[in-house]
């Protein structure tokens, strides 16, 4: 499969007055053409930063790119200026963001904010414009189309602002589309139009997607791979059978043990002990390691780098070096 998008070595810091916040330290990931690729994590673990980052958002300052590469079809955008990184922009790459309230502009109609993408790139007159928001708007499962095109936002619920976020990112038929969190606010049956909607646009237009949530529910539905995210670094990458069924790295079992099941008989859920550690004091050594119930001594010394397994499952733990896990070689270098 031909990569569509190639992140490599990907650094995002932010300089505060509290000091340098690794907030992504060092992420690859590829996604290849008409793909579907999952980024699953806690909170904090950069998998919003990451998609930031590849969208060239990162408010600066604070924020700054200081390393990697973000190669779409063979452009580094992190090099291009921002002129054609604007071209980019909700033409060939679009985002749905997390948060509709944040996203969508109070004092504009939905109508004006869709079509103003739309009027941009695909070059429409104002009439063909809003015919194509308001086609867009019931494509998303909003009724009264026409009508919620006059609208504006604070007239919404958060359920039907997320639908128009997604409305507009789907405007000019991407070729990658970043889905922050898309279903989050949603019911449960709305939640499978615009799943079955991201497929359509997949299926019709070979649209590659890099999809960003908590739900591992999603991933399993969506995803061809996936990759796991702990403190701003990748610590397991697979397929998505190989994932569920093989989890290698003990973060990614602790996630899976933590989802709930009809044929579970146990009173309480499973539950990964500890928190997140906040960027800005991230532990020496292995980053998961004061949370891991199979914590070596070597964990809190050395940073372990990601080890590629026979089935190209990869996974950043020294259980793999040592033999108690899937055993690999190194992807890494020591020194990175």
């Amino acid at each position: 499969m031909k990569p569509l998008l190639e992140v490599e070595g990907l650094k995002t810091h932010f300089f505060t007055s509290d000091g340098v916040v690794r907030s992504v330290d060092g992420v690859d990931l590829i996604v290849g053409e008409g793909e579907t690729v999952g980024v699953v994590g806690e909170s904090g673990c950069g998998k919003s930063v990451t998609s930031l980052s590849v969208m060239r958002l990162i408010p600066s300052p604070p924020g700054k790119i200081v390393d990697g590469a973000i190669r779409f079809q063979g452009k580094d955008l992190a090099q291009v200026p921002e002129s054609e990184m604007r071209s980019i922009r909700g033409n060939e790459i679009a985002m749905i963001f997390q948060d509709p309230m944040t996203s969508l502009n109070p004092v504009f109609t939905i109508g004006e904010q869709i079509t103003e993408t739309i009027r941009l790139h695909m070059k429409l007159d104002k009439k063909k414009a809003m015919e194509r928001a308001v086609e867009l708007l019931r494509q998303v499962g909003i009724s009264r189309a026409d009508q919620i095109v006059r609208e504006y936002p604070h007239r919404l619920s958060g359920g039907m602002r997320q639908r128009v976020v997604i409305a507009m990112a789907m405007a000019c038929n991407p070729k990658l589309l970043i889905a922050d969190e898309p279903t989050t606010a949603l019911d449960v049956t709305i939640q499978a139009q615009i799943l079955d909607l991201m497929r359509s646009l997949k299926k019709e237009h070979g649209t590659s997607i890099l999809m960003i949530t908590h739900d591992l529910g999603v991933v399993a539905e969506m995803c061809e791979r996936v990759i796991v995210m702990y403190g701003g670094k990748v610590v397991e990458e697979a397929d998505v059978d190989t994932l569920f069924e093989s989890p290698s790295h003990p973060y990614t079992k602790g996630l899976l043990q933590s989802i709930p099941s009809l044929d579970d008989e146990k009173e309480w859920l499973d539950s990964i002990p500890g928190n997140v550690p906040i960027p800005s004091e991230m532990p020496a050594g292995c980053k998961f390691a004061p949370r891991c119930q199979y914590v070596m001594d070597r964990c809190h010394a050395e940073e372990p780098v990601l080890y590629e397994l026979e089935n190209r499952q990869k996974s950043r733990c020294f259980l793999v070096e040592e033999g108690t896990g899937h055993v690999g070689s190194s992807v890494e270098s020591k020194t990175s």
